[in-house]
């Protein structure tokens, strides 16, 4: 027999909210039961591919839907407090892009609230579920690369916004940036693998006019044990984007370089691209494993404001 398909709603349909629903799209056990945006432009585009799916400007009304069980966030960080309260209170289980908040103080609020319903809670860290840091993750742990010295991220972009990226916030100082966009995957991955950061001491360069993102910054930290960490990251250069998570170990380094390759080195060989023949798991099917009552890998509103904390020390040290 069967099982019944879980209904999902989005609310906020951009690129990343687009790309959501190709992901859930490739799996029959979700029925994409509505999409939400504000700008009803956005939503026209659907309407041949989903002609059952109810179109909505407001969150609200997507929230009345009692059958809808799943929802996924995508709107800009500046409003994911504020709608994820609404949707907690539903009792509809979440899927939040990231950062989680806008601050440490929403970020708390929205993963106490988030537990005390007992709904399934998730964010959107694709790189959790990917083979490169399994590979990454597990070579560490198993003291492939010795006793851990150093870790070190560089982020390089050519650009800030992306091509992809034209919004009206993803460059604004109040709820963009890199540092917001792009750090918590690693910050998430760091202290997945290496427990809390700690010490945050940062300096973050910003352009005249105030509305404006960070155009550099860099922030040193440490790991449980004294292990340096250093982030560095840069805009508007004249080079291909390029980001590198290191790690530094008295046998060897790890290098995942542009989220997934991986580059091995020792004293005897430099710069071995390793072969990922791992499975990838899919954020879909372990929220589906997730409602059906199952064991599932989720990263957690919990984590999502442990990296909310260094996210707001490395923006306001």
């Amino acid at each position: 027999m069967l099982k019944e398909k879980i209904k999902v709603g989005l609310v906020g349909m951009g690129a990343v909210g687009e790309r959501i629903l190709r992901q859930f799209r490739q799996y029959e056990e979700f029925e994409i039961a509505a999409l939400c945006d504000r700008k009803a432009e956005r939503l026209d585009k659907f309407k041949a591919e989903l002609p059952d799916a109810a179109i909505h400007t407001n969150h609200f009304d997507l929230l009345k839907d009692e059958t809808i069980k799943l929802i996924y966030l995508g709107v800009p960080p500046k409003w994911h407090h504020s709608i994820s309260m609404d949707i907690i209170k539903s009792g509809k289980h979440l899927l939040c892009e990231k950062p989680l908040a806008n601050s440490i103080k929403e970020g708390k609020e929205m993963y106490e609230a988030a537990e005390n319903a007992g709904i399934i809670h998730a964010m959107n860290f694709p790189m959790a579920y990917s083979p490169a840091f399994k590979v990454f993750r597990e070579k560490i742990l198993n003291s492939e690369l010795g006793e851990i010295r150093k870790v070190e991220l560089h982020l390089q972009f050519t650009q800030w916004p992306r091509e992809w990226q034209q919004n009206d916030w993803i460059s604004s100082r109040e709820q963009g940036g890199f540092i917001r966009e792009v750090a918590p995957h690693f910050i998430h991955m760091i202290q997945d693998t290496f427990g809390e950061l700690l010490h945050v001491r940062s300096f973050v360069e910003y352009p005249d006019n105030e509305h404006l993102c960070e155009t550099s910054f860099t922030t040193s930290l440490k790991l449980p044990g004294g292990i340096p960490v250093l982030l560095n990251g840069i805009a508007g250069i004249g080079q291909k984007e390029h980001l590198s998570f290191k790690v530094f170990g008295d046998k060897g380094t790890l290098d995942m370089q542009n989220w997934s390759v991986l580059v091995q080195s020792t004293s005897e060989k430099s710069g071995e691209i390793l072969r990922l023949d791992e499975p990838e798991y899919s954020l879909p099917a372990e929220l589906c494993k997730a409602i059906r009552g199952e064991h599932a890998l989720l990263v957690s509103f919990k984590e999502g404001y442990q990296v909310q904390k260094v996210l707001e020390k490395i923006l306001l040290s």
